[in-house]
């Protein structure tokens, strides 16, 4: 299969024709599968915010373009069922994209959901041969940010419940549920009563200042507390477009020091806290909404100054 054959969910937008090279495949696109929306309820939203997020990856809109990790975001999706996911895993694998050509491993992802009724994998399975008997290590939920050392991992009955709340509010608000839950567990340990000596409270540790710049009343109820957090950090990923270091160090000093300091600010507390959100959430790049605000007028001399 050629390289250059561009998936049909690629160019859909435009309605294009697209003619996949050795393949002698025209397709004629349909809408955009990203936005054949999943049903509305957790588990679809947070379907949907895997696929938007490895999409984002994959084609490099609003963050570097990242194969490798538009990979892992797109196994996640296919393991928990999502027949969009299986399909542009099993592309990347049938065309080497990010990740070793293996057309065997291509064929089980198109098998999953040409099982589902997914027209596009239906007519690859032709071209690819048969699927390997090996399940891939990533649906058997041994991918490296998956893992029993992942202390993302819910530890009880109460972060299970905090977990499914994440997942599903998260993608209302364009966060990602794993980004979220890096800073639940770096502020209050998945304790929703917990009160910091500066008066931050709930699981997301909101001052009073942005409870009220985010319409939170009841800090201490998980819902309200969450929301305002998520609201927050959508805010300061379009305002630092997507750059999660930043994020981190105005979510624990504030976006105006970071501006001040044009860059995280040298301060022991907050260079440490930055440190542990990016390895909680394993990534320096996250997609982001760039009509909430407009980006930080320091960007640029930031951006100079790293």
């Amino acid at each position: 299969m050629s390289p250059d054959c561009v998936r049909c969910s690629a160019l859909v937008r435009k309605g294009a024709l697209v003619f996949c090279g050795l393949l002698g495949l025209v397709v004629q696109c349909a809408p955009l599968a990203l936005a054949r929306e999943a049903p509305r309820d957790a588990d679809g939203e947070r379907l949907l915010a895997l696929r938007r997020e490895a999409v984002a990856f994959e084609h490099g809109e609003g963050v570097p373009r990242d194969y490798a990790r538009a990979a892992r975001v797109y196994c996640e999706g296919a393991r928990l069922g999502d027949a969009e996911a299986q399909f542009s895993l099993g592309w990347m694998y049938a065309n080497g994209r990010g990740v070793e050509r293996d057309d065997a491993r291509a064929a089980y992802f198109f098998a999953m959901a040409a099982k589902q009724g997914h027209v596009q994998s239906q007519r690859m399975q032709r071209f690819v041969g048969e699927p390997t008997s090996q399940t891939p290590p990533c649906l058997r939920g041994v991918v490296p940010f998956e893992d029993a050392r992942d202390v993302l991992i819910p530890n009880g009955e109460a972060q299970k419940v905090v977990v499914g709340l994440v997942n599903q509010l998260a993608p209302e608000y364009g966060v990602s549920p794993r980004l979220a839950l890096a800073v639940i567990r770096a502020e209050s340990n998945f304790n929703p009563q917990a009160v910091s000596n500066k008066n931050a409270q709930g699981l997301m540790q909101l001052i009073p200042d942005t409870s009220a710049r985010f319409n939170v009343s009841k800090p201490f109820d998980p819902e309200q507390n969450l929301r305002g957090g998520l609201a927050y950090l959508r805010w300061l990923l379009a305002y630092f477009e997507g750059d999660v270091s930043l994020v981190a160090a105005a979510y624990n000093a504030g976006e105006g020091a970071v501006n001040r300091y044009r860059g995280v600010p040298p301060y022991a507390e907050t260079r440490g806290y930055v440190k542990r959100i990016l390895s909680l959430f394993r990534g320096e790049e996250h997609p982001y909404d760039a009509r909430v605000t407009a980006p930080s007028p320091e960007l640029p001399k930031i951006r100079e100054a790293k």
